[in-house]
């Protein structure tokens, strides 16, 4: 039986899921605003929020379950969509030491400034 990765939305964001109008489509969702908080082995996403009701750990709007093959179902009112994980764009360093002139001459293959070029 699958065991499925539970994500809960952080309570401070809570009031802002509810409020937000429903959108068809996969729904994209920032690690950053979810906690893992365990697993549940369940056959699917709907049969672990039945286990789940009941519970002290029952699942919220929000939330979200992660299947072994890392795909996502976000709770809506609605039931379980399809979700990924939006992850922020990753800035190349600078690095302050190199001259920017000669690092673009060096990556055109143009002498850099003040060099003659040999041919």
């Amino acid at each position: 039986m699958p065991s499925y990765r539970v994500h809960r939305l952080k309570d401070h964001l809570r009031n802002h899921f509810r409020a937000a109008p429903h959108v068809s489509g996969t729904a994209n969702v920032k690690p950053r605003d979810y906690e893992l908080s365990g697993e549940v082995e369940s056959s699917s996403p709907y049969s672990a929020f039945f286990l789940l009701k009941d519970s002290e750990t029952a699942l919220q709007p929000g939330d979200i379950l992660e299947a072994p093959d890392q795909s996502l179902r976000i709770f809506k009112y609605v039931g379980f969509e399809e979700a990924r994980w939006v992850l922020p764009e990753v800035k190349p360093e600078v690095n302050p030491e190199v001259n920017t002139e000669e690092a673009a001459a060096a990556g055109t293959g143009a002498a850099a400034p003040g060099v003659l070029a040999t041919v």
